[in-house]
């Protein structure tokens, strides 16, 4: 029988037959999907792509790669979406992009159970994160953030030794040499102080000039930058030959060491320590909870990746823009000799009444949110709020399955969200303390550690350990002289927001 269908059908009539299926499936593909968009709510403005979606892909990356993010971003709301902060993007993939507080608010916060990270983000992230929390969703998302919560109370917070042991090296190598790459110095000085804090014991890559554990964390955290923007094509990232796994081991083999120590003790005298005694850790707290390897070793790789990158590189930032203002710079020296003088270590409350400090960070972070760029996937047939229909007033349709990018960046530097001008409000673009001293954002407008279930816990440690240095290094130093001949920062993005050139400083 099928010998008979072969001879008496040619193989143009099978190809034509064939092409037909096909464009018919897909249009009524189409015509389904555009029925289902149509019942849930309405578009956004579509930036078209006639190209197939690896030259898309490969746009982004190449534009990532150039440190041109923000502006592809911004030139994407520009030429789809004049005046409106949410568009649809994608070729091959409906993927919706979006600065809009209102959609960033539905996502985080008052729609939270209908977002999530998704499979595909969580496959893409395994190797490294695991199922650390910020990998997961739903339950085990939140059995983690129940197991880290607890190292995060005031009372650990206030402890403040151990931020002066290492900001005394720092100062110190700053005191030593004319001139420095101050984010190099930070990253250092924060992994010291997070690897004390969360196992009890400093890697000390200050005192020693080259550690494998930070050059294998900081080669995972770049190769996992480029293969998160490769998306479905993530598979193509020549992960053994750039040293991925290789530097996963060096990082996994550094972390067993301290669990195995951890689960030396038993659980009765895990259960015994308390925060309070010499020596208690956060791989302490977590292993009286449990005493699985991978997950021992999976919420400490994500607390080390939250704990070391954001407060090193706002830590970074804040000198940046010291370094080009010394009024900011000896306003805010004045500001810490009148509360802590030259020489006494300020406490947790010291900190929290230095107003002009607190506007210093409020003010960074604000210009420079840490984490950049985010996503989301719809876990079920949703919406978003805003941006839909002619004048963008109509909730978008968000099908099961969607992924949603938000940048809190694009969304914090947005003029239309500030006060005009002719007010006497200081531009948006510039960086002003000042204005912190008379203004409030409006609701979901500033958002620097995200927001709602997710917020980041470790949010008043990161602030406290900045304050806490910023007030120890400008206790020693005068000047901050800047070393870049005039050249801007720049933005870089793998993870967390840093300067794509280096900062040098030199410290008097």
């Amino acid at each position: 029988m099928i010998h008979l269908f072969g001879a008496s059908v040619s193989t143009a009539q099978f190809l034509a037959v064939a092409f037909t299926l096909c464009v018919t499936y897909k249009l009524a593909s189409h015509i389904s999907h555009n029925a289902k968009l149509r019942k849930l709510g309405g578009r956004a403005p579509i930036r078209r792509s006639y190209f197939p979606l690896s030259l898309v892909i490969y746009e982004v990356v190449t534009q990532s790669l150039k440190d041109k993010n923000y502006e592809l971003w911004l030139n994407m709301f520009t030429k789809y979406a004049p005046g409106r902060w949410t568009i649809e993007a994608g070729a091959g993939q409906r993927v919706i992009l979006t600065a809009e507080p209102e959609n960033i608010k539905a996502i985080l916060a008052t729609q939270f159970k209908e977002y999530g990270k998704g499979e595909q983000f969580h496959q893409d992230w395994f190797a490294f994160l695991g199922n650390g929390i910020f990998n997961v969703d739903g339950q085990i998302w939140h059995n983690s953030r129940q197991l880290i919560r607890p190292q995060f109370v005031k009372d650990r917070l206030s402890d403040l030794d151990i931020f002066e042991e290492h900001v005394q090296i720092l100062i110190k190598k700053l005191g030593e040499a004319p001139e420095v790459d101050i984010l190099d110095m930070f990253f250092k000085y924060t992994l010291d102080a997070a690897t004390h804090f969360l196992l009890g014991t400093s890697v000390d890559s200050q005192v020693h000039a080259q550690t494998a554990f930070a050059d294998a964390f900081n080669n995972v955290q770049h190769i996992q930058g480029i293969i998160a923007r490769m998306g479905p094509f993530n598979w193509a990232v020549p992960r053994q030959r750039l040293g991925f796994y290789s530097s996963l081991k060096v990082l996994d083999d550094f972390m067993d060491t301290y669990i195995e120590k951890a689960l030396a003790l038993s659980p009765r005298e895990l259960e015994e320590k308390s925060n309070h005694d010499e020596g208690y850790t956060f791989l302490h707290s977590i292993a009286a909870y449990t005493r699985d390897r991978k997950t021992l070793r999976d919420q400490l790789v994500s607390t080390l990746l939250a704990g070391r990158d954001t407060t090193a590189c706002t830590l970074t930032w804040i000198l940046y823009h010291l370094s080009l203002q010394p009024d900011v710079l000896a306003k805010l020296r004045s500001e810490i000799i009148e509360t802590v003088g030259l020489d006494r270590a300020p406490s947790y409350q010291d900190l929290k009444d230095m107003k002009y400090l607190q506007n210093v960070m409020n003010e960074t972070l604000r210009l420079y949110p840490v984490v950049p760029y985010n996503v989301r996937v719809s876990l079920q047939d949703t919406t978003l709020p805003v941006g839909g229909g002619p004048d963008g007033t109509q909730p978008v349709a968000i099908p099961k399955g969607t992924p949603v990018g938000y940048s809190t960046l694009v969304m914090q530097r947005r003029a239309d969200i500030y006060p005009p001008s002719s007010s006497g409000f200081p531009p948006p673009e510039d960086f002003v303390p000042e204005r912190w001293q008379t203004w409030t954002p409006k609701s979901w407008t500033y958002i620097p550690f995200n927001g709602g279930p997710r917020i980041c816990i470790g949010q008043q440690f990161a602030l406290t350990e900045m304050g806490y240095t910023l007030v120890r290094l400008l206790q020693k130093f005068e000047v901050v002289e800047n070393r870049m001949g005039g050249v801007d920062a720049g933005l870089h993005a793998d993870i967390v927001l840093q300067p794509s050139k280096q900062v040098k400083l030199a410290f008097r």
